[in-house]
């Protein structure tokens, strides 16, 4: 195992691909000579050139669509935002395009593709530049939505997105790119759509992805010294979602909580609101609570922002109310 930081497994990731597959190439904007705007795609220029890391210009909705276009002829793009505040300039391509040519081609055609960048709040960066669209992705059938927590999660699940035959959106945190964690040496994959158990526990589910779970660590070590015992499970595939994993861990503990960066409606902890009470409502000894943003645009002061956003005093009061303390 060698420690690197979270940018560090995503350039991991992709240059082994691009070592591996020739048909694999790198756009966006600031990825070539700048090594990324995060440096996430630090030397990669050097190695592969002008012609598979790519700088555009600032018209997400031009290079998603010659990105997409491509990959009707053999290529497997990936596709850097500079963050999905942005891909909202492209969404069209995506939703539209990417997500529908499989089916629309009547199978003739896969969309190999991958969109990554960073998702969600990162500090002062106001509401234009704040939000988390996973679920809006993740409600588009022919998507696959993946949001890793740790270097070792990134590296393992980007090289299976770019692997895979139909278009993933990958969303990181720039609050993220510079945690450390062990990755393996050599070779490794994590396959999508399985989610993992961080922390084994026996009284209380949290279930999160991204960089808001460690807001639940934080609360599991803080509650585990008054005796309570919570199991926390990252998601890390939104969709496809792991969903034998929740219902297992919530017929064990019998309670749960989803912690979510994402406004309160019609989010991704509603799909697991839902499908708890659908297919373990008996096993439910109290009313499952969702713990997300303010239901408004984030603000800028920091003093409003941390209102604003959730934390682990957030995660604690619902535990408790669970659990009736």
């Amino acid at each position: 195992m060698k420690t690197i930081q979270f940018r560090e497994a995503i350039c991991e990731a992709m240059s082994e691909e691009m070592r591996r597959d020739e048909s694999i190439f790198l756009m966006g904007e600031e990825v070539a000579e700048y090594n990324g705007a995060y440096k996430a795609s630090k030397g990669m220029l050097d190695e592969f050139g002008a012609k598979r890391v790519i700088d555009t210009p600032i018209a997400e909705l031009g290079f998603a669509g010659i990105a997409i276009g491509s990959t009707m002829t053999g290529n497997r793009p990936i596709v850097e935002y500079m963050t999905f505040n942005f891909s909202l300039v492209g969404i069209d391509q995506i939703i539209n395009n990417a997500a529908k040519i499989r089916q629309m081609s009547g199978g003739q055609f896969n969309c190999p593709i991958v969109f990554r960048g960073p998702t969600a709040s990162a500090g002062q960066l106001a509401a234009t530049h704040s939000q988390a669209f996973e679920n809006w992705f993740a409600n588009t059938p022919g998507l696959k939505v993946v949001v890793p927590s740790n270097p070792y999660d990134a590296k393992g699940l980007l090289k299976s997105a770019i692997r895979d035959n139909d278009p993933v959106i990958f969303m990181e945190s720039e609050q993220m790119y510079g945690d450390k964690g062990e990755v393996p040496e050599g070779e490794y994959t994590i396959p999508l759509g399985v989610a993992e158990i961080k922390r084994e526990g026996t009284d209380v589910t949290i279930v999160s992805f991204g960089k808001i779970i460690k807001e639940a660590y934080i609360a599991a070590d803080q509650l585990a010294k008054e005796g309570i015992s919570c199991e926390i499970i990252d998601l890390r595939t939104v969709r496809p979602m792991d969903r034998d994993a929740i219902l297992t861990s919530v017929k064990k503990t019998n309670r749960l909580i989803v912690l979510e960066e994402a406004w309160p409606f019609g989010n991704v902890a509603t799909e697991i609101t839902y499908l708890v009470q659908s297919e373990a409502f008996d096993y439910l000894d109290a009313p499952v609570i969702k713990i997300n943003t303010a239901d408004t645009p984030a603000p800028y002061s920091p003093v409003l922002l941390a209102e604003w956003l959730p934390d682990h005093k957030d995660v604690i009061t619902a535990v408790k109310k669970v659990m009736y303390k």
